[in-house]
């Protein structure tokens, strides 16, 4: 996480191993709503391995009114989330 003036993280990171579809949609959904106004990303460690299914729920079936861009990384097992003011 990188700080910002006033020790309030800009980067967040959430890891989705080993959850279900409906557990990480509730999951990012909160931390989206939650999320205060100095975060700027999440990033969403989801894996490739061991299947598409988090990936794909991520990148294609996540909709959040904060949401303001999705970013593919060289790791294909990650996706960040770049988030409105």
């Amino acid at each position: 996480m990188a700080p910002r003036r006033g020790g309030k993280p800009r980067s967040m990171e959430v890891d989705i191993h080993g959850m279900t579809q409906e557990q990480a949609k509730k999951r990012l959904e909160e931390l989206l709503t939650r999320a205060g106004p100095s975060l700027e990303e999440l990033v969403v460690i989801h894996g490739h391995h061991g299947g598409t299914a988090l990936r794909d729920m991520v990148r294609e079936r996540l909709h959040h009114r904060r949401i303001a861009a999705k970013l593919l990384s060289l790791n294909p097992g990650v996706t960040r989330i770049i988030l409105k003011k």
